[in-house]
């Protein structure tokens, strides 16, 4: 893992936990959240911040939650403006499969939060 590649955007500190906060990565914005998972372990994910069905940058100030799906427990943010329900791991949309958002792979270190820059392709959750 090369350190060039990635994009310093904030500290972990200065996540919220359950809130989204927007960042800037290149030229593409992301929301990030801080999420802490039903075992006590904390994941920060970033999506794309852009909702693909409102076309407007406001994920980030979604509402965080969590449902199980085939018996497992799943991060989900759902949309300010017509509250699609994104899975914050993969992108997928549940309300709507014809969507989804960009997924961002995550790298902490040092307290400082990096991101990288192309989005993942792959189904994946963020380290």
């Amino acid at each position: 893992m090369s350190a060039g590649e990635w994009v310093g955007v904030c500290t972990k500190g200065q996540l919220i936990p359950e809130r989204g906060v927007a960042v800037l990565v290149r030229d593409q914005q992301v929301a990030l959240f801080r999420v802490t998972g039903p075992d006590g372990s904390e994941f920060v994910y970033a999506v794309g911040h852009r909702d693909p069905f409102a076309d407007a940058n406001v994920i980030a100030r979604g509402i965080v939650g969590s449902l199980n799906r085939d018996g497992e427990h799943r991060d989900t943010v759902a949309s300010p403006m017509y509250k699609h329900v994104f899975d914050l791991a993969t992108g997928e949309c549940y309300t709507d499969s014809s969507e989804r958002l960009p997924v961002y792979r995550t790298w902490i270190a040092g307290g400082v939060v990096y991101v990288h820059p192309v989005p993942n392709l792959v189904d994946a959750m963020a380290t």
